[in-house]
């Protein structure tokens, strides 16, 4: 029997930045996760600027060792393409230079972005890390939690535990008490291309808006290697209502849309097309309870109109280990003290999480969507607006309101 003050279930980038928080804090922690490292991980593969951010401030050294890596691809924007095939660049940062400024965001494929933090995590003297462990049977006892190896040999005894083991979380569903419901939840499929062309020369990420997969989106992102992540995403609601195989749908973009099909005519599949689940963030759940909380896509904190779960999780997964200072200080891992947790999630990322979810129902529109293009397209003050948005909350919220886009209209005219 193992006795441990802090269990992390799950080594992805929210169950790693826990562990390395604790790192630095001095807490001693054991982060288990049932595949070995590295390990491949359906997903877009972006990595925010609000991952950038906790990383930094977690240790500067995990950014400035991963800027020393040949697979990231540095992105300094968003390409947007409209349903009318009007298409916008809106750069995260004004009068942006690639050469000296920081880089705001990554492509990085997860099987490089998550070892990356797995080996940061293997040089940390708090952290015990446990892979090839298939945590089976999970039981509360009176003071945490006791967890049992799917072939029995480990056990292990708990006083907290943190859970980051994904959007497929057992825990999360049966005792946790989160439900799946398709109105909150999404699916995507995601492949790898070689010799993809067109792509804006900084490095930029493409979202393209499609009449028939609105309010999803076809994306495509570029990565190192003359290489390419392009996916397919819609709410599940939709896909289900209009009884859509994702995998269909992405071939059939890249092989008859003719504004598509000419940048993959020279293009190699070097993947498999593969399926995952969003768990979004457009739905308050209890995230926490008596010794244990959820992190990332185990909470539902994907962003319901980007789909990019990776900066909450390591946002989710900080904010967790701060938490846990605060429960060893005050000997209290009660549901009561640890809905502080609840409160600083809903605080910090409920505002942005609730604006996205507006903004995904506004999309829902082509002649929405198109509306903006081509106002963005008319008005470059626009534009320099939804830059600012990318940083500021306050003035994303513009977007929504109906007399911002009314005050465009009559001071143009």
């Amino acid at each position: 029997m193992i006795n441990q003050e802090v269990t992390i279930l799950g080594a992805g980038p929210g169950g790693a930045a826990a562990a390395l928080q604790l790192n630095k804090m001095k807490i001693s922690c054991l982060l288990i996760d049932k595949a070995k490292f590295p390990r491949d991980k359906t997903c877009g593969d972006a990595i925010s600027g609000k991952a950038v951010v906790i990383l930094n401030r977690i240790d500067p050294n995990i950014l400035l060792n991963l800027n020393k890596e040949k697979f990231n691809k540095n992105i300094w924007g968003l390409r947007i393409f409209a349903p009318n095939s009007k298409m916008v660049d809106i750069p995260f940062t004004l009068d942006y230079d690639p050469i000296n400024d920081p880089v705001p965001g990554y492509v990085v494929a997860r099987n490089d972005f998550d070892n990356h933090l797995i080996e940061e995590v293997r040089n940390a003297p708090y952290v015990e890390l446990m892979e090839e462990t298939d945590i089976e049977h999970i039981e509360k006892v009176r003071d945490g939690f006791l967890l049992r190896s799917k072939d029995g040999v480990i056990e292990i005894k708990t006083k907290m535990l943190l859970v980051a083991n994904g959007a497929h979380s057992k825990f999360s569903r049966e005792y946790a008490g989160i439900t799946k419901e398709p109105k909150h939840y999404a699916g995507a499929v995601r492949a790898y291309y070689e010799n993809v062309t067109g792509f804006q020369e900084d490095g930029m990420i493409e979202l393209h808006f499609l009449k028939e997969y609105i309010p999803g989106y076809f994306w495509i992102f570029p990565m190192s290697n003359n290489r390419a992540n392009v996916g397919l995403g819609l709410r599940s609601d939709h896909v289900s209502s209009r009884k859509m195989n994702l995998n269909k749908s992405l071939k059939d973009i890249i092989e008859n849309y003719p504004d598509i099909k000419e940048r993959f005519k020279d293009a190699k599949l070097v993947s498999k097309i593969k399926g995952h689940p969003l768990p979004l963030g457009s739905k308050i759940y209890p995230i926490s309870g008596d010794h244990f909380m959820l992190i990332g896509d185990a909470a539902h904190l994907i962003d319901p109109i980007t789909g990019e779960g990776v900066g909450n999780a390591i946002f989710s997964g900080w904010i967790a280990a701060e938490q846990i200072e605060e429960c060893i200080k005050q000997n209290d891992f009660s549901s009561s003290f640890l809905k502080s947790y609840d409160k600083r999630i809903r605080r910090v990322m409920g505002p942005e999480l609730k604006l996205s979810y507006q903004m995904q129902r506004m999309l829902t529109y082509p002649w929405l969507i198109n509306f903006f293009a081509n106002q963005l397209h008319k008005n470059p003050g626009i534009k320099k607006i939804l830059i600012g948005m990318y940083l500021d909350l306050e003035l994303r919220k513009k977007i929504i309101n109906p007399l911002f886009w009314l005050k465009v209209i009559l001071k143009k005219q």
